[in-house]
């Protein structure tokens, strides 16, 4: 696999990745003891932390690409081996 492809993989897996690490740790406005902001939504949150959220989505990105690269170098995980995927080999008339 060449290096384009590795850092493109990173990539995809960083925005997935992105999506599971936004919610950790948020406290919304309606949680907390201070009043809403008018114009507001109660729900939005009081301090999104995001340069800490950005690091750790960093973090566990590349151990979930390391794991993915895994599979792929050493073929632990085929196409053929995966049992829902349909032949799609004409038969013979």
């Amino acid at each position: 696999m060449s290096i384009v492809t590795a850092v493109a993989v990173y990539f995809v897996i960083w925005w997935l990745m992105l999506f599971t690490v936004l919610p950790w740790g948020i406290r919304g406005q309606h949680e907390s003891d201070d009043t809403i902001v008018k114009g507001s939504e109660p729900g939005a949150p009081i301090k999104a932390m995001m340069k800490r959220k950005l690091i750790q989505n960093s973090i566990l990105s590349a151990l979930v690409w390391v794991v993915v690269m895994a599979i792929l170098k050493f073929d632990l995980i085929s196409l053929d081996s995966i049992p829902f995927i349909p032949d799609f080999v004409p038969e013979d008339i």
